[in-house]
């Protein structure tokens, strides 16, 4: 199955509100034709405007109520600590529709014998299979009890057993965005990374390095600071940055948290983004499109994972071979370069 699955662009219901000027949920009540909340006709007309301007494909409707639908287990360790979660989730319950199954979803909070409970429950009904999924990008040793059934990883890969597994391509994220600086003619990028125990801020990095050193620009190890991934790190390092006295023309943040802190640090010190310094984020998350001006940021395709993981576990690949799944992380390009 090849990862081109993934790269492909679809309209959400996010875009969908996004274009009606709503929330997710007004979208949600609208296309449901939920007559028991006061939306007003106005409002229910720009929805409905919006998703024909934008084709905006809704899930099947109209299955009989006395079908009984295979189900598929998703099983991921948390949903509330970030938003990635539920956008994987709503990918696979998606794709799962459209195939004709449910979704079950189970959250562990990574206890080991609450996830061997969840399995046994669904072997015992036979489900089709089972995702299992991790919040950060990372090795992991899945419970003997997958292995029994049809399965596949998603942002997270087997230290040990072979397991099929999705994962966003993220040294070529980090390549994608450094380079899209440089082609901006920007030579002096900072880099300002997460902690540099998770996999995610290794790899951004060596995209980082790989296309300074394609494009034959020395590096510099000054210009790259460890950060947290969250906006106390952007603010700190960019200050650190500027207080050390370094001459540089942008910075990739790690992500986009990153950039919040960096982009008040730079208007602190009166700098203008991107005259005087461009600003790269990455994961595009919803505060990106809200910054002054609007972050330019690399997607992490979680809804793609989702989806993918569904269309694979239903496709005849999923007994061969053991391997790795890498999805493009797309470059979305704003004002700030």
């Amino acid at each position: 199955m090849s990862s081109d699955s993934g790269n492909k662009t679809r309209v959400t219901m996010k875009d969908v509100a996004r274009h009606a000027g709503v929330s997710q949920s007004t979208v949600s009540f609208v296309l449901n034709e939920v007559t028991d909340v006061s939306i007003g006709a106005d409002t229910r007309q720009r929805v409905l405007e919006a998703v024909e301007k934008l084709n905006y494909k809704r899930r099947p409707q109209g299955m009989a109520r006395s079908v009984s639908h295979p189900i598929i287990g998703f099983l991921v360790d948390e949903i509330a600590t970030s938003p990635f979660s539920a956008i994987t989730i709503e990918g696979a319950q998606e794709a799962a529709w459209r195939h004709g199954h449910l979704l079950e979803v189970a959250m562990t909070g990574e206890d080991a014998e609450y996830e061997k409970a969840i399995l046994e429950k669904w072997r015992l009904q036979g489900v089709v299979g089972v995702i299992y999924c991790s919040i950060l990008t990372r090795a992991v040793t899945p419970p003997e009890q997958l292995a029994q059934m049809r399965n596949v990883l998603v942002n997270c890969h087997a230290e040990k057993m072979p397991y099929t597994a999705v994962v966003p391509g993220e040294v070529l994220g980090g390549f994608a965005a450094t380079e899209a600086l440089l082609n901006k003619g920007y030579r002096r990028i900072a880099f300002i990374d997460g902690e540099m125990w998770m996999e995610a801020a290794k790899d951004r990095l060596t995209g980082y390095r790989n296309a300074l050193t394609t494009h034959g620009v020395p590096i510099d190890e000054a210009l790259i600071r460890e950060g947290n991934f969250l906006p106390s790190g952007g603010y700190k390092q960019t200050l650190t940055l500027l207080n050390d006295g370094l001459i540089f023309d942008a910075i990739f943040c790690a992500n986009d948290l990153t950039a919040v802190g960096c982009y008040e640090a730079l208007k602190e010190r009166g700098l203008r983004i991107p005259d005087d310094i461009a600003v790269m984020g990455y994961d595009d998350q919803e505060i990106a499109q809200h910054l002054n001006p609007a972050l330019s940021t690399v997607l992490l395709p979680h809804r793609e994972m989702g989806q993918w993981a569904v269309d694979y576990l239903l496709s005849p690949e999923s007994a061969d071979t053991k391997r790795v799944y890498k999805l493009e992380c797309p470059l979305v390009l704003r004002e700030s370069i």
